[in-house]
């Protein structure tokens, strides 16, 4: 059964194979039109009632196969606007995304990325109007390399009274997200005399690889229960470090918090050695059973490199971060960064500053921090059924991501990667993170509850939980080598 669509406005020849059914033909025609990209993100489509008269289809039957399709991602509706596809559709397993190197699924529960669209663009725009009404022409000229001063200290008031970090703003410098900023650092002990930098074991390999084309060795630090293994630092197998990456307030991924006696432990080392603590605050707003853990800068500030982001907050588009620095890195690190790219970009700052000053930020992490614990509440209600079978392992109630361990005879990790693929559905993988592969390591599945937009996630966390149910996987395979 075919239709001609040019007659109410889009010009496109819909193939649906009458096998499937009615629906289902429908549904499949429409599906495969956007992942094929014959129908672009923002094209409006025909009313239920048009559609219906030119297929033959009932009108229950079209509005049926537009509600599926919403529900998945593929359309989007509006009242007053009609049904149009989604900005960012589901994409064919294997299709090449417009600007990236790997596929979008139909669900993406992978880590790393918060929900973009709770981004507060009516106060962003309030803000970027105030910003622009005041400030002289001369802003939009070269800035210092450190950042702007109306920024720096914003975040020194902000950081203070929300993270207990000790900050002047003299110590702040502003960077083009946090991978400028661990660059940045990594480059600066790479020149030292202890030029190598312990890592968590598990984290992300991405910073790993940032760290060494810095030049700067690395060397795993295991992390348990309890964190990152700080006690290790003061062994012979460490004499070499000069620095050590710790997310101390949750652990990436295993969502853990650094003990009480490691953070200490931590502070020793580095008071004793003169060893640099690159602290990543990456998403420390986020905790939901209680008030957030205070950073680890609050008790070494002379030996900690605080790191902070907009990326979970605000979004990674907008490419900010600041670090806090001990006096004696604030000339290297201002150096590099004016080597690097001179300057953050400058209007951005300075808006982010007025959402500081006037504490719309302080309400837009407020609400998003109530968002993704009834995201996070959900996922584990969700998966109620399969802790039969799966345990939870997500560390504290905090944060944009959840692990799920995989119990020993059960399906390996290879195995439910796959299954979720089949499904459509993305997540991350435990095996990915280590810094070397090893049959001993523990197997999990880490789920980024943050990503999917709102209207898809009890569909995402539909799949998963049929990934993860009671029924065994199909397929298993052979560990990754």
């Amino acid at each position: 059964m075919s239709g001609d669509w040019a007659t109410f406005g889009v010009d496109l020849l819909v193939e649906m194979d009458a096998v499937a059914g009615r629906r289902t033909g429908l549904e499949h025609a429409l599906r495969d039109a956007i992942r094929d990209g014959r129908l672009a993100p923002g094209t409006r489509l025909p009313s239920s009632r048009a559609l219906a008269a030119e297929t033959g289809l009932s009108r229950g039957t079209v509005s049926a196969a537009y509600d599926q399709l919403i529900a998945e991602g593929y359309l989007t509706a509006r009242h007053g606007s009609g049904t149009s596809v989604a900005d960012v559709a589901p994409q064919r397993a294997g299709a090449p995304l417009a600007g990236g190197d790997s596929p979008a699924p139909r669900f993406d529960l992978r880590p790393g990325s918060p929900d973009v669209t709770t981004f507060p663009s009516a106060a962003w725009l309030r803000a970027t109007r105030r910003v622009l009404a005041t400030v002289p022409a001369t802003v939009h000229g070269y800035g210092a390399p450190g950042g702007t001063a109306a920024l720096r200290t914003a975040l020194a008031g902000y950081l203070g009274r929300t993270r207990g970090v000790l900050a002047d703003p003299d110590r702040i410098i502003i960077t083009t997200g946090y991978v400028q900023a661990l660059a940045l650092l990594a480059g600066v002990v790479a020149a030292g005399r202890r030029p190598t930098i312990a890592m968590e074991d598990p984290a992300l390999a991405f910073h790993r690889d940032i760290v060494r084309r810095a030049g700067a060795g690395v060397l795993p630090l295991p992390v348990d229960g309890r964190g990152a293994r700080t006690g290790l630092l003061s062994t012979a197998a460490y004499e070499g470090v000069g620095a050590v990456v710790v997310t101390p307030a949750h652990q990436f991924p295993t969502g853990t918090t650094l003990h009480p006696e490691r953070r200490h432990a931590l502070a020793d080392w580095a008071r004793s050695t003169g060893g640099l603590i690159i602290e990543d605050d990456y998403d420390g707003e986020f905790r939901y059973d209680r008030q957030p853990v205070g950073a680890l800068q609050g008790m070494a500030a002379d030996h900690v490199a605080y790191l902070g982001t907009a990326s979970k907050t605000l979004g990674p588009a907008l490419r900010l971060a600041w670090m806090v620095l001990p006096p004696r890195l604030v000339g290297p690190v201002t150096d590099a960064k004016l080597h690097a790219d001179h300057h953050t970009e400058t209007l951005g700052q300075l808006v982010l500053a007025d959402l500081i000053t006037s504490h719309a930020y302080d309400r837009h992490v407020r609400a998003c921090r109530l968002h993704y614990r009834r995201r996070r509440d959900l996922l584990l209600a969700r998966l109620g059924p399969a802790r039969a079978s799966f345990t939870d392992g997500g560390g504290i109630a905090a944060g944009l991501n959840a692990l799920i361990h995989l119990p020993p005879g059960g399906p390996d990790e290879r195995a439910v990667l796959a299954a979720a693929d089949e499904r459509g559905l993305a997540l991350g993988g435990l095996a990915d993170y280590w810094h070397r592969e090893s049959p001993g390591h523990p197997q999990g599945v880490i789920v980024g509850y943050g990503t999917p937009p709102e209207h898809s996630y009890a569909a995402a966390l539909d799949a998963l939980a049929e990934v993860l149910g009671p029924r065994p996987v199909r397929g298993r395979r052979a560990p990754r080598r």
